[in-house]
């Protein structure tokens, strides 16, 4: 059964404790004709609505003071090809729950991010991504969408059928309608060998470029004031490859002791004792064990995260990784706070988005986070100059500072974006605060 959607004083909260507002109403609608007539008297009444899935982005882009509404009735498959590959869901279908319903037509996502309790619809909208120069985020393989706009009317988006309004809604936003379905582009069943292991700062940082090129999936992390990263290789393999997932014991201690427990018992000594953070983060770097193992595809991309907390993260020019990631190093290592949660670094294939971060070149990710009972907004505000200057675009689902001025210079097709969303939702009933920042008032809203 799904949490409630606010809490016992009205109050909508997302999971990183860094938005919240209170709805004047709440909407979980059972069925497609239900949600319509809620948008269609909204629309009428010049009320606005927000669509909330798993409360994961970190910015107030789910926050309102109209109606908050889930999806979480409408979930599930609606339609598979296994031969094409093409499988159609609901859109508050959660992306943790695609991979088992999958399984049984020998098929799976491409890709994945390292957190899967999002709805498919959210996942989309603020363009989450795994790692990987031959993978896009979800968006990337989104074929096709059903939607309802402001006024409850349903339209269907393809590259065919209104081609303007599908290519804006791979990274919608929340901004254009709500999703209803969307179709995706899956992949046969493959399995995943995961080899993590610690390597020298030095050696990652000049060969994480190449070793993108030349492996499946790469990503590492690194601690302020640390001297090594803690690397994860994955390599893709057949799907009757053998399996050698992870004990039960290396779960319980390395994943749920260390990386989740440990690590908050970390966060929260290095709050009341910061002196004690490089020693700290040397620790916990050595501390995260090698090992190499083998699983279904979405067991190795996805990690539980327990230990909340705040990000920022940057996309910038592939082939800038390293001047800029050693520019974050140094103001990372020149604040004087201590940080207890590592920087990740991953990597994804260009893609033809309008407004997605990897948006026609391929990129490299920059996430910072802090731990949720510490400030983040002196050490964001330390390094995102940084990654400004390097072209970066922010998640949109994750903590920044941008303007849609300042968006526009980084997106070739911005104004296209604005042009189909002021035409499907000029009085900016799906509109809220962040939305205001980060694309501009709705033309009719005033």
């Amino acid at each position: 059964m799904s949490a409630p959607l606010v809490d016992r004083r009205g109050r909508w909260s997302n999971w990183g404790h860094s938005a919240s507002s209170t709805p004047a109403a709440v909407a979980v609608p059972a069925s497609e004709d239900e949600l319509c007539s809620l948008l269609a008297a909204a629309h009428r009444e010049g009320r606005r609505v927000k669509v909330v899935g798993g409360s994961h982005s970190f910015t107030d882009i789910a926050a309102t003071n109209g109606t908050l509404v889930s999806l979480d009735k409408l979930q599930g498959l609606t339609s598979v090809d296994p031969v094409s590959g093409l499988v159609s869901m609901l859109g508050g279908t959660r992306v943790w729950t695609i991979s088992d319903a999958l399984e049984p037509y020998g098929l799976a996502l491409p890709n994945m991010g390292d957190i899967d309790r999002q709805s498919i619809a959210g996942a989309l909208s603020t363009g989450t991504h795994g790692t990987g120069l031959a993978y896009t985020g979800y968006s990337g393989i989104a074929r096709g969408f059903r939607l309802a706009l402001a006024d409850g009317s349903v339209v269907t988006a393809t590259a065919q059928e209104n081609p303007e309004l599908f290519q804006a809604a791979r990274v919608g936003l929340g901004a254009l309608g709500v999703i209803l379905e969307v179709t995706l582009a899956c992949v046969p069943s493959f399995m995943v060998r995961a080899d993590e292991h610690p390597l020298p700062l030095r050696d990652m940082l000049g060969s994480f470029v190449e070793l993108c090129r030349s492996e499946d999936h790469v990503e590492f992390y690194w601690f302020q004031h640390a001297q090594q990263v803690a690397a994860k290789v994955n390599t893709r393999l057949p799907a009757d490859a053998e399996r050698a997932p992870l004990s039960r014991r290396q779960i319980l201690f390395d994943d749920e002791l260390l990386s989740n427990g440990g690590h908050r018992a970390l966060c929260e000594l290095g709050r009341v004792a910061p002196g004690s953070v490089p020693a700290l983060n040397r620790f916990a770097t050595k501390a995260l064990a090698s090992r190499v193992y083998t699983d279904r595809s979405d067991k190795i991309f996805v990690s539980p995260r327990r230990t909340r907390f705040r990000e920022l993260e940057y996309a910038v020019p592939l082939q800038d990784f390293e001047a800029v990631f050693a520019e974050v190093m140094a103001a990372v290592n020149g604040f004087d706070a201590g940080i207890t949660f590592p920087l990740e670094v991953r990597a994804a294939a260009a893609d033809d988005t309008w407004i997605g971060t990897a948006s026609g070149r391929e990129s490299a990710y920059i996430a910072l986070h802090r731990f949720v009972k510490e400030d983040h907004v002196p050490y964001f505000a330390a390094v995102e100059p940084i990654l400004k200057a390097a072209a970066g675009r922010p998640h949109w689902g994750k903590l920044h500072t941008r303007t849609a001025e300042e968006l526009r210079s980084v997106y070739p097709r911005f104004d296209d974006f604005l042009a189909v969303r002021d035409r499907v939702d000029p009085t900016g009933v799906f509109a809220n605060t962040y939305l205001d920042r980060v694309l501009r008032d709705a033309p009719g809203r005033a």
